[in-house]
């Protein structure tokens, strides 16, 4: 029987996915979470499909070692390119993944939507089919992110380049009457502000973590797993695969404090 006190793993490619730990951790605040950070091969979103599937399949290997009793693909590359697969693979655990925001920001009736994710994600067939689906009937502007995710993994010293790269990036979308914004990598919300501020009318940015949230609490609940309420304090543990105490520094600073 799977112990209700037993973490919940959480993992990306590398700094991003802790984005989403901090809306899980504020959703269900009496549980415990492993993050793994894959970030000796970040980012996923600019490797092929089935590399993104052994890189993944690893990384839940290495959080099974920890017992966990549920694992959040915190990562819209791995998810796109790897949850049936790693669903298959391990069928008696829990797995939800994040996705883009896409079809959230449609029904809340959004007309013009940019949609910012690393080239990978942008281009498998989850991604096409939602594009082919709503692109009817609203404005679905898709932005391809080559080298931000990599950019963001270097922290708050990693500002500079970081909106360099935004700025080139982001000209060519400026042209168009942008009133939403999804971001479909979990690396970008740690510079949400810095998105917005580059389009000249208010947006409403989606991340997809409300759903990701529902997700990951309807399936504990359905399972009898939430952790009980108890005195004893919860706990969140950091993991990476670049091993060495700089890497869990920078994310217990993104945990704590995001990039200033």
């Amino acid at each position: 029987m799977v112990d209700q006190n037993a973490p919940i793993g959480v993992f990306d490619s590398g700094v991003g996915g802790i984005s989403t730990l901090r809306t899980l951790a504020r959703v269900l605040p009496n549980e415990n979470f492993i993050f793994y950070g894959d970030s000796a091969n970040a980012p996923y979103g600019e490797k092929s499909a089935t590399t993104v599937c052994h890189l993944a399949s690893h990384v839940i290997e290495q959080l099974q070692a920890r017992a966990v009793k549920a694992v959040v693909i915190a990562c819209n590359t791995a998810t796109s390119a790897a949850k049936p697969q790693l669903m298959a693979q391990f069928p008696e655990l829990p797995i939800v993944g994040i996705e883009p925001g896409l079809k959230e920001a449609v029904d809340a009736g959004e007309q013009h939507i940019l949609v910012m994710g690393t080239p990978l994600t942008l281009s498998l067939p989850k991604y096409q089919a939602q594009l082919a689906k709503f692109g009817a009937r609203t404005n679905i502007y898709s932005l391809p992110c080559p080298g931000l995710a990599d950019r963001i993994e270097l922290g708050s010293a990693g500002l500079p380049q970081i909106k360099s790269l935004l700025a080139d990036l982001m000209a060519p979308m400026l042209e168009h009457p942008i009133d939403a914004v999804v971001l479909g990598c979990t690396h970008y919300p740690f510079i949400q502000e810095l998105i917005t501020s580059k389009i000249p009318r208010p947006v409403r940015v989606y991340t997809g973590y409300d759903g990701i949230a529902r997700q990951l609490t309807a399936q504990l609940t359905q399972r009898q797993l939430l952790r009980p309420t108890s005195e004893a304090p919860r706990t969140i543990e950091f993991m990476s695969s670049r091993k060495t105490p700089a890497e869990l520094a920078l994310y217990q600073d993104l945990f704590d404090h995001g990039i200033d």
